[in-house]
């Protein structure tokens, strides 16, 4: 598997390029995921020194909490990214990464406020809240 992965939203306007190994996919079913995606979100992340980004000034950050922001595609609406403001890495979202990626799901998170449409069967690990290995948007702050 290739240490670089690509990846753009769905008109090409942003394009990106993840140099180095990836964290593991991890789902978050917490309300600003599911309003902003419409369901839930899977994502991965790389050290922020190891992202490239193409069409920059097409993409727009939106502040969804205190101290994090969420990045779309200020063309085509796609959200690609997640960032803590304290963090040294960008939260990807791996649909947006071209195939194969090699990335495999590895766990829930948030599960206590997933929709009540659907049901995880998948067998991985569910964590109610958040898990003590990644910041999340609800993470308190240091």
């Amino acid at each position: 598997m290739s240490d670089v992965h690509t990846g753009q939203c769905l008109c090409g306007a942003v394009r990106f390029r993840a140099r180095g190994e990836l964290r593991e996919v991890v789902a978050c079913h917490c309300t600003q995921c599911r309003k902003q995606t419409g369901h839930f979100l899977a994502t991965t992340s790389i050290d922020d020194d190891k992202l490239d980004l193409e069409g920059a000034e097409n993409l727009t950050w939106y502040r969804a909490s205190d101290f994090a922001r969420r990045g779309f595609c200020s063309t085509c609406g796609s959200f690609l990214f997640w960032k803590a403001d304290t963090e040294n890495y960008t939260a990807i979202l791996a649909g947006s990464l071209e195939k194969p990626t090699g990335l495999k799901l590895t766990y829930h998170i948030y599960c206590a406020d997933k929709g009540d449409y659907y049901e995880i069967s998948d067998g991985l690990p569910q964590f109610a809240q958040e898990s003590p290995s990644i910041v999340t948007a609800t993470s308190p702050r240091d």
